[in-house]
């Protein structure tokens, strides 16, 4: 079955964690594929506020996966739109302030981050090249829209502790000092399911590409899932197919394998 739309995870997939850039090769596998037809999804765990690392494929990008799934849209159409319960937000909120570690809070329009770490700079603003989050800015104004998703820096070990008071709520981790939690359902895969039913394609008409934890539910759902190179172990036992690293033409590689492009 020809494929009709493409998937793609941001960080170390279609993004360079070596050069926070997209690689050149999969620029034009990006081209070519758009030129046969396919259509161009971006599918991340990033808020929409902080996708500032893909301009270079973004005018080819026909809609988006956020959130890990809790906000899938077209142009400027919600497909899917799913906040964590407001009483589970200041839950985490909370917790964050007795245990002192970071939180960032990710609106469906804006971010903020509580209770400043060290690590957040570090992760998010170096090793990401996230840098245009103010970290001065409150959370309280953030909080009257739809919380969508909740990005606290801890172990996963400390994450167990948190659990019992966000009953409604999923973790999707994919750095061993942080994770992103949603609300249940909010996942890349179930997105994934309600966009194709809403585009009015088959699940089998697509192909997904991913490198961590929270994408393994769109590579196991996708017609034909590719985990990179670089991705985790457990993200490649799941995969339909593994492609070389990002910073090895992985995205045209396996464009080529599958006949997506010619060369």
């Amino acid at each position: 079955m020809a494929i009709k739309a493409a998937f793609f995870d941001i960080d170390g997939t279609l993004v360079s964690f070596q050069t926070h850039q997209i690689p050149a090769s999969t620029i034009k596998a990006i081209e070519q594929a758009k030129e046969q037809g396919v259509k161009i999804f971006i599918s991340t765990g990033r808020p929409v506020a902080i996708i500032n690392n893909i301009d270079a494929i973004r005018h080819l990008v026909d809609g988006y996966i956020t959130f890990n799934g809790a906000r899938t849209f077209i142009d400027d159409k919600d497909v899917t739109l799913m906040p964590i319960p407001e009483n589970e937000v200041r839950a985490m909120i909370d917790d964050a302030s007795r245990r002192d570690y970071a939180v960032l809070v990710c609106g469906r329009d804006d971010v903020a981050l509580h209770n400043h770490k060290p690590i957040f700079d570090e992760i998010f603003v170096h090793n990401l090249g996230v840098n245009n989050i103010d970290i001065n800015n409150p959370i309280e104004p953030l909080l009257s829209q739809p919380v969508l998703q909740l990005t606290p820096f801890f172990s996963e070990a400390a994450e167990q502790e948190i659990v019992p008071l966000m009953p409604h709520c999923i973790s999707a981790r994919w750095n061993p000092c942080f994770t992103d939690i949603t609300v249940q359902g909010a996942d890349k895969g179930n997105a994934l399911r309600q966009l194709t039913k809403y585009l009015g394609i088959s699940l089998d008409e697509c192909i997904a590409f991913g490198d961590g934890g929270n994408d393994m539910s769109i590579l196991q759902t996708a017609g034909i899932g590719v985990a990179m190179g670089n991705a985790y172990e457990g993200v490649k036992a799941v995969a339909d197919y593994v492609t070389s690293s990002v910073d090895d033409d992985g995205i045209r590689n396996a464009f080529i394998h599958f006949g997506i492009i010619n060369n």
